[in-house]
């Protein structure tokens, strides 16, 4: 009991902040105070706390006078979006093709496992940027790219808890039962493998939100007006020394979100690894 206490202490500030920035991506068009894609030329560049013409710029602006405080609320929910589209399609592709491969065996798990070996032979990023750069940016694309070079995670994760619970005896009895592969795949292995695949999803998410970011940070992800902290970021650089909050605010968010969702998946891990020994 101390333990779990203990365990829920650590982990309830992070939670928050993950909560709250959940519920303000979802909430953003009633906590913006402005739309974030609004121009004031005359407002352009002004610090925090600035007030022109009854606008008021609680963390500044940008370098086209939009108000930063909405567009960095804004620009969470493109994070967010990307980060679980992406970690739900990358799962479902490398659940499915993992399960398969630990299963079947054979030339199926020949095939698919040296495929899943080719992908991760090459860096997770620089695959992401040469896809792009080849089917053009944008959100849709960004996802699917993302997608496509994270599969083999799950993949590996999959096929190598699929050997396990295969030998089994009640996974045994239920093909002796007449039990056809899909229905075992389904109703026995996934659920008794769906633990390990939820933590890697955990951490994969921070990882999908630094790649999103990357990639708009480079001019390859989510293209303008849309608010990303991404491009933010980008934009932000040019004016380090003369407008700090432009990167500064954007930043923290990307390092509180990131952080937040690898210490939960931490967490998760040891969770699962106490409980099944």
């Amino acid at each position: 009991m101390t333990s779990n206490r203990r365990t829920i202490l650590k982990i309830a500030p992070f939670a928050i902040i993950l909560l709250l920035i959940v519920l303000g991506a979802i909430c953003a068009p009633l906590l913006a105070p402005y739309s974030p894609d609004a121009q004031n030329l005359l407002g352009r560049l002004k610090p925090p706390g600035t007030t022109i013409r009854d606008l008021h710029y609680l963390l500044g602006s940008d370098e086209l006078g939009r108000d930063l405080l909405s567009r960095v609320i804004w620009g969470a929910r493109v994070s967010l979006a990307v980060a679980v589209l992406s970690v739900l399609l990358s799962g479902l592709v490398g659940c499915a093709l993992g399960i398969c491969a630990g299963y079947a065996r054979g030339v199926v798990e020949a095939v698919i496992m040296r495929c899943a070996d080719v992908f991760l032979s090459v860096p997770a990023i620089l695959l992401a940027i040469l896809t792009v750069a080849v089917i053009g940016p944008g959100m849709t694309n960004v996802i699917l790219v993302l997608a496509l070079t994270r599969w083999p995670r799950y993949a590996r994760v999959a096929y190598g808890q699929t050997l396990a619970v295969a030998e089994r005896p009640y996974v045994r009895l239920a093909a002796y039962m007449g039990a056809g592969p899909l229905r075992i795949m389904l109703r026995h292995v996934l659920p008794n493998i769906a633990g390990a695949i939820v933590v890697v999803a955990t951490l994969e998410f921070g990882l999908m939100v630094l790649f999103e970011a990357g990639l708009s940070f480079l001019g390859l992800g989510v293209q303008p007006p849309t608010a990303s902290w991404g491009a933010m970021l980008s934009i932000g650089r040019n004016y380090v020394a003369t407008a700090w909050w432009i990167a500064a605010f954007p930043g923290i968010c990307l390092f509180l979100l990131v952080l937040s969702a690898n210490v939960l998946g931490d967490t998760l891990s040891d969770y699962l690894d106490r409980a099944s020994r």
